[in-house]
C-alpha cells in the first residue's frame, strides 16, 4: 500500500469567471491537502471580463500563503477542454485533478480524492487510473433547484453507471498524468462530452480502472430557470450525439408524440389526483406535482439537442502532450 502523498496539479478552466472567483478561491484556500504538495493551474479561456487580472492578483496572495497558484491563458480555441489541455501541459503533478470555476470543493476534497490512488493494493485487476469524486448541490434557492437536487441530477453515480462504460465528470475528477502520454489529452474542439470521451479512451486500453471517491465532494448550483434547464438538457442531447459518432454508443431513445400524449394523460388523470391526496395527508408536497411535467420537459430538450447536433470534423482531433 502506498502511503506517501502524491504531488497534485489542480486544473480549472475559467471563462468570464469574475463573479465566481472569490468563492472558488476561498474553497481552494481551505483545502486540507498539504500546500507544498499541490499546485493550482487556473486557465483563463479568453474571457471578456477581468478574470485574468484577478487571477494574477490571487497568485500574489497565494505566494504570501506559501501556495502555488499559476494563472494561465488559453485563447486560441474557445473550449473548456482546450483550456484543460493547456493546464495539463504545464502541470508538474503526478496526479491531475479537475474541477470548474462555478464549483465549490469541500475542504477535504483533494485528500479524499487521492484515497483510491493511495489504497490501490488490488492485484487482481488493472491499477486505478481515474478517480471520480461526488458532485452535490449547493443550497437551493427556488423550486427548480430543489427538484434537481431531489433527482440528484449532478451526481457521478449516474455517469459511473453508464451502460457503455463508466466515466466521471470533469467537475470532480482526477487522472494519473502518465496516462495522457498514452491516450492523449482532451479533444480541444469538442464542446460537450469530452469528459466521457477521455475516460472511455483510457478505459478502452484495458490498462486502468476507474474508482469512486464518494466523500470527495464538490458542490455545484443547479439551474434556477426553465431556460437554463432547457440549455442543460439540450447539451446532454448534443453530448449523446457526439459520443455516438465517436464511440458508437446508443443514442437516447426519443419519445413519439403518442408517448408524450400518453404520459401527459396519465399524469393528469392518475398521478395528479393521487399526489393531491398525498399532499392533503401530508405525505407529499407541491413539488411532487411537477415531477412528471419537468421530466418530460427535460426529455424533450434532450431529444431536440440530440436531433440538431452534428459533430464538426475538427472536433475529432485529439491533442497530445508533445504538441
Amino acid at each position: 500500500m502506498t502511503t506517501a502523498l502524491p504531488f497534485i496539479s489542480v486544473v480549472i478552466p475559467i471563462y468570464n469567471g469574475e463573479t465566481d472567483l472569490p468563492d472558488l478561491m476561498a474553497c481552494l484556500w481551505r483545502q486540507t491537502y498539504p500546500a507544498d504538495w499541490v499546485e493550482y493551474l487556473l486557465v483563463d479561456n479568453n474571457s471578456g471580463d477581468r478574470t485574468y487580472s484577478l487571477l494574477q492578483d490571487y497568485a500574489d496572495c497565494a505566494q504570501k500563503r506559501e501556495m502555488r497558484l499559476v494563472p494561465l491563458q488559453a485563447v486560441a480555441i474557445q473550449s473548456s477542454y482546450a483550456a484543460r489541455n493547456c493546464g495539463v501541459k504545464q502541470a508538474q503533478g503526478e496526479i491531475i485533478a479537475f474541477t470548474d470555476a462555478d464549483c465549490r470543493p469541500e475542504p477535504q476534497w483533494l485528500m479524499e480524492l487521492m484515497g483510491p490512488f493511495l489504497t490501490d493494493d488490488r492485484s487482481d485487476s488493472a491499477p486505478v487510473g481515474i478517480v471520480a469524486g461526488e458532485v452535490t448541490a449547493l443550497p437551493s434557492h427556488n423550486w427548480l433547484e430543489t427538484f434537481a437536487d431531489r433527482q440528484e441530477t449532478l451526481s457521478q453515480k449516474h455517469t459511473l453507471a453508464h451502460s457503455f462504460r463508466p466515466y466521471g465528470q470533469t467537475a470532480n475528477l482526477a487522472v494519473r498524468r502518465s496516462i495522457f502520454d498514452q491516450t492523449g489529452l482532451f479533444r480541444p474542439y469538442l464542446t460537450t462530452g469530452g469528459d466521457a470521451d477521455m475516460c472511455w479512451r483510457i478505459l478502452a486500453s484495458g490498462n486502468w480502472r476507474i474508482e469512486f471517491a464518494e466523500q470527495a465532494i464538490v458542490k455545484h448550483r443547479h439551474r434556477s430557470t426553465l431556460a437554463e434547464l432547457q440549455k442543460q438538457w439540450q447539451r446532454y442531447g448534443r453530448s449523446n450525439q457526439y459520443l455516438h459518432h465517436l464511440h458508437n454508443v446508443a443514442l437516447s431513445r426519443e419519445f413519439t408524440w403518442r408517448e408524450y400524449l400518453y404520459r401527459w394523460s396519465r399524469w393528469g388523470l392518475k398521478e395528479l389526483p393521487t399526489t393531491l391526496v398525498k399532499i392533503a395527508l401530508g405525505k407529499a408536497d407541491w413539488l411532487d406535482v411537477l415531477t412528471t411535467p419537468i421530466g418530460l420537459y427535460c426529455t424533450q430538450a434532450r431529444s431536440h439537442g440530440q436531433q440538431q447536433a452534428q459533430l464538426p470534423p475538427q472536433a475529432e482531433q485529439i491533442e497530445w502532450l508533445s504538441h
